[in-house]
């Protein structure tokens, strides 16, 4: 039979095959949990050592008042340890959460203003204003880090070899 034919080479689909199929087995959980715990470092390392917003502005300082009942060891958002202690991640579905369950902890991101809270029987709560101390969010250097964090996931997990 003379004519015209067309010759398929399909040895290129197993590379696709094999992709596909290491795709319908990945983890997403892994890449979450590996996410969550990269974020809660970088926000520990926000309170224990970079004392900054995550746009990189210098928290404010205490009033002097406050610096009157601080001892040694102590620094911005570092009393007890408390705080940085208590940051954590969570899962729920396809969400990953940083943050702290303690209850001052929105007062230390957001800040407060003198009496906001009401009054006691020893004055204003609180007694004086509070700056915000943004600690929880991202830089644009730990934005860099979870990229490289997800691409190199990408890389060794969902890429064929």
């Amino acid at each position: 039979m003379s004519g015209f034919g067309i010759t398929v080479d399909s040895s290129g689909l197993d590379r696709l095959r094999e992709y596909a199929d290491r795709l319908s087995n990945v983890q997403l959980r892994d890449l979450q949990e590996g996410i969550g715990a990269e974020v809660e470092s970088q926000t520990k390392r926000r309170i224990a050592e970079e004392k900054e917003a995550p746009d990189g502005e210098p928290w404010a300082e205490w009033s002097d008042v406050h610096a009157a009942t601080r001892h040694a060891g102590q620094s911005l958002l570092q009393g007890e340890g408390d705080l940085l202690d208590s940051i954590q991640y969570e899962i729920s579905g396809g969400e990953i959460r940083v943050g702290s369950p303690l209850v001052y902890a929105g007062v230390m991101q957001h800040g407060a203003k003198r009496g906001e809270f009401g009054q006691s029987s020893r004055g204003p709560i609180p007694w004086g204003d509070i700056p915000s101390r943004e600690y929880l969010g991202l830089s644009i250097e730990n934005e860099d880090d979870l990229l490289d964090l997800v691409e190199d996931y990408i890389e060794h997990e969902v890429t064929p070899l």
